[in-house]
């Protein structure tokens, strides 16, 4: 189903070109003066500089051959060369009940048969999840989602920070600690406990302690390195307290992800590409593309167009170990072998830009992936706190991220303080509404642009918030209910499998504009559902949850326009009050379905 601007833009380019010009300058936008019109086509000024001709003249001549098309309630050229159109109301009304019969709303996926791998998250096991994993990891599942509703197969991988010095931190401190450990005895040829000898609250407290130890004591650090080499090389003990790390970190992160609504197809680590690096390595060597710099093996990425300075890319360090680019290119060439991916997209701190282009134009030269493979690097900005300073707790440190859900539900159950719930009740859906509100206060932000948390804005139910776009859903559901309706319970499959209901195919919709003029808050609200394609294809694009946000925010503001103008319930007139329902069906089958890409619960009630 063609979007809106699509069809305007289709009539546009024909009448250029049945009045001589290039049909090409016919495309239409969403208007930047809804007071004047719904629509505007620009398309008349760059007209003119072909053509010679004042951008007023080409634009009347423009609006002269739409005259008459009952398609538009109006169509008007205006200085300097403007045309101004809004659409006649059966046509919006018409247009809503095309996309309430259509698969997706309409919306037609554009990359079926193609795969992306989304890579986010990024957490390195045995450390807790704090405030900095909060953007990769729901930035990272709305991208993926997105991907997904336009026809990817699409795979999520956590990639875990499993095999670098933190985890040699953690061998280092912990055998300082109980050296008796058969895992520390190089001679030690008998069977390892069953049971990893520390737990993941014990981690939370040694990694921090041998980090900062790390950064006083030379001598130390040195001994973590090397227990970092001594696992990569296969050392008996390490290998087996590693796996024992892993498991106990990898369950407390899945629930600790889980709780986010945060799902990963890929538990992939670092060390899951170690095994590749190598012949990877001698690969690249025997292409003639890598050289020894200062004792390390790098590859030249510069090119002749940079205008910045662009180092190596380093593979080896002089003492032969490989680093984080090496294991992201390795973990490249795994994918590739197992997934043949047409898009890799990459959702971390957008500090790490140079490494990834790095990364990026090494596995181009080494062939490594196909040259119409899409490397894409979406850098997120950082969260701030709502003076602008960097996000730490009273004591300086970083935030927990588990802190952060708890001080947000906290201001939500303050919130709901009045409502007749049972304690159980107000919790359960004061964490719902709580991750809405950290959720949407985040995609509601452009990606790679850094962002100030303000709690008290961000719970508020009102105005551009997640607590107020969820109040709008209860309340349409509420409205529904007393309307006897029950069907839509479908809608809100988090498959996003929605189905057609009887109001549409019974055309109720169509009703909306039978034997009368309909009033201004339902011709907005029909207005602003027909953006709904355009909204996704924006968002799938552009790799931005944000412009799903802006289509949401502004769906419920109408809505609530609608609701507070109309008595939906008591209408007498059958034939409204049907066409109300299926209007107002619509609605939230549009808002449940990008909630649901925004990876956001609605809740029964608030």
């Amino acid at each position: 189903m063609k979007t809106i601007t699509g069809i305007i833009s289709d009539k546009l380019s024909a009448a250029f070109s049945d009045c001589g010009y290039d049909g090409k300058y016919g495309v239409a936008g969403i208007s930047n003066r809804p007071d004047l019109c719904q629509f505007q086509c620009n398309g008349c000024m760059a007209a003119a500089k072909e053509y010679k001709k004042a951008p007023l003249a080409i634009a009347q001549e423009i609006v002269q051959k739409l005259s008459g098309d009952t398609f538009f309630s109006k169509a008007e050229a205006c200085p300097p060369g403007f045309i101004n159109i809004s659409l006649s109301d059966a046509v919006l009304a018409g247009y809503a009940a095309d996309m309430a019969r259509s698969e997706r709303l309409g919306f037609e996926p554009g990359h079926t048969g193609r795969t992306a791998v989304v890579d986010y998250g990024g957490a390195n096991v045995a450390k807790p999840l704090h405030v900095g994993h909060l953007r990769p990891a729901i930035i990272g599942e709305s991208v993926k989602r997105i991907e997904k509703y336009d026809g990817y197969e699409t795979i999520g991988d956590a990639h875990l920070g499993d095999w670098g010095l933190p985890i040699g931190l953690i061998i280092t401190e912990m055998a300082a600690r109980n050296p008796e450990l058969p895992y520390f005895d190089p001679e030690y040829t008998g069977e390892y406990p069953d049971k990893c000898p520390v737990s993941i609250s014990d981690l939370e407290e040694i990694y921090p302690t041998a980090s900062a130890r790390s950064k006083e004591d030379e001598e130390y650090r040195s001994r973590a390195r090397t227990a970092v080499v001594d696992l990569q090389k296969g050392r008996r003990g390490y290998i087996a307290l590693w796996k024992q790390i892993m498991d106990i970190s990898k369950a407390d992160l899945r629930k600790n992800y889980d709780n986010l609504n945060v799902h990963f197809e890929l538990w992939n680590g670092e060390s899951d590409a170690d095994a590749l690096i190598m012949p990877m390595i001698e690969e690249m060597k025997k292409k003639g593309i890598t050289r020894i710099s200062e004792g390390a093996l790098v590859v030249d990425v510069k090119e002749d167009t940079d205008k910045k300075e662009m180092p190596p890319c380093i593979l080896l360090k002089s003492d032969g170990a490989a680093i984080y680019a090496s294991t992201d290119l390795a973990t490249l060439v795994d994918r590739e072998n197992r997934f043949h991916p047409d898009k890799v997209i990459y959702v971390v701190d957008k500090r790490q830009g140079l490494h990834f282009e790095q990364v990026f134009r090494t596995s181009r030269k080494a062939g490594i992936v196909r040259d119409e493979t899409e490397l894409i690097f979406l850098g997120n900005g950082t969260i701030n706190d709502k003076n602008g300073s960097p996000f730490k707790t009273r004591d300086g440190g970083v935030m927990r991220l588990e802190a952060l859900i708890g001080d947000v539900v906290d201001k939500v159950l303050e919130k709901m303080s009045d409502r007749d719930m049972t304690g159980e009740e107000k919790n359960r859906i004061a964490r719902i509404v709580g991750l809405a509100a950290l959720k949407y206060g985040d995609l509601s932000n452009q990606a790679t642009k850094d962002y100030n948390f303000d709690i008290d804005r961000f719970t508020s139910f009102e105005g551009n918030t997640g607590p107020y776009i969820l109040y709008t859903m209860v309340r349409i559901r509420s409205i529904l209910e007393k309307c006897g309706m029950s069907e839509f319970e479908k809608l809100t499959g988090c498959d996003c499998d929605f189905k057609n209901v009887t109001p549409f195919e019974e055309g109720w919709l169509e009703g909306l504009c039978k034997d009368r003029e309909i009033s201004e808050s339902e011709r907005k609200l029909l207005l602003s559902l027909t953006s709904f394609s355009s909204a996704l294809r924006y968002a799938a694009d552009e790799l931005a949850p944000h412009r799903l946000c802006s289509f949401i925010y502004e769906l419920s503001d109408c809505f609530n326009g609608f609701y507070h103008d109309n008595r939906i319930v008591t209408e007498e007139k059958d034939s409204l009050k049907k066409a109300w329902i299926a209007l107002i069906l619509l609605v939230y089958e549009a808002l449940g379905i990008v909630l649901y890409l925004l990876g956001i619960v609605v809740p029964e009630r608030m």
